[in-house]
C-alpha cells in the first residue's frame, strides 16, 4: 500500500531555502550574502552504497568507508520496484546529509529492509520517525550452507540514538524545502509502502491531472 500522502508531497514543492539553512558571507561592501548550507544537485544526491557481497560501505562504488555507516535520515521511501537492472526487490532508500554537507542517498534491499522496519516500529510507538534519530548501519556476515561451496553474504543491521534537537529541527526544515529524490531510481511503477519528505514527480503529475479534470468538470 502506498502510504505517501499528498501532504508529504506538497511539503517538498518549494525549492527555496530558509534562513535557517543558509550561511552569511561577508563581501567587500560588508553586506551579507546568503548561500545554501547544504550542497544538492536536484535529483542527483551523492551516492553511498552498501556492498552486500563484501560487507562494506563505499561512495560511488570506489571510495571504501568500512563496515559501518552513521547518518541521520532527512527523507526516505520503502518500496518495491525493478531498478538498477536487479529485478523486482524490496528497497529502502534513505537520504541524509554527509560529513561534507552534501545531500546523499544510500540503498538497502532484501533482509536489510526488514531490519529497517524493525527500527521504525519502536520509533513509531515513541511518536518519532527515522528523522529524529542518528542511525548506525553495520554489515553482518551471513552464510548459506545449503549450497556448496557455502555462500557468504552480508546484511545491514541498524541501531539508533536520539538526534540533537536543534540539528534535527534544522534538517527537517531543509528537507521540506527542497525536492529530494534520486533520478536513477525513479520509476512510475514503484509500489511505495512508506515515505517521508520524498518528492515523487510522477505522483505530482498525477495530482495535477486530477486537479485539471476536476476543474474541467466544474466548468
Amino acid at each position: 500500500m502506498n502510504t505517501q500522502n499528498k501532504s508529504q508531497l506538497s511539503t517538498n514543492q518549494s525549492g527555496s531555502a530558509s534562513n535557517a539553512e543558509q550561511l552569511p558571507q561577508v563581501i567587500e561592501a560588508n553586506q551579507p550574502v546568503m548561500t545554501r548550507r547544504y550542497k544538492y544537485l536536484e535529483g542527483h544526491p551523492r551516492q553511498y552504497r552498501f556492498d552486500a557481497k563484501e560487507g562494506v560501505f563505499n561512495i560511488n562504488g570506489s571510495e571504501k568507508l568500512g563496515r559501518t555507516l552513521t547518518f541521520q535520515p532527512i527523507a526516505w521511501r520503502i518500496f518495491t520496484d525493478n531498478i538498477l537492472n536487479m529485478g523486482t526487490k524490496n528497497w529502502a532508500e534513505l537520504f541524509f546529509i554527509d560529513e561534507k554537507n552534501c545531500v546523499s542517498a544510500v540503498l538497502f534491499h532484501g533482509y536489510s529492509v526488514d531490519n529497517i522496519f524493525r527500527l521504525i516500529e519502536p520509533l513509531y510507538y515513541d511518536d518519532q520517525t527515522l528523522a529524529d534519530v542518528v542511525i548506525t548501519a553495520v554489515a553482518e556476515k551471513k552464510e548459506n550452507t545449503k549450497i556448496q561451496p557455502k555462500g557468504v553474504y552480508y546484511i545491514a543491521n541498524f541501531s539508533y540514538k536520539p538526534g540533537d534537537p536543534a540539528k534535527t529541527a534544522e534538517l527537517k526544515r531543509f528537507a521540506q524545502e527542497v525536492k529530494i529524490f534520486r533520478q536513477e531510481t525513479l520509476t512510475d511503477i514503484a509500489n511505495i509502502k512508506t515515505a517521508m519528505n520524498y518528492y515523487n514527480p510522477f505522483a505530482q503529475v498525477a495530482d495535477e491531472a486530477q486537479l485539471l479534470t476536476a476543474n474541467t468538470v466544474l466548468v
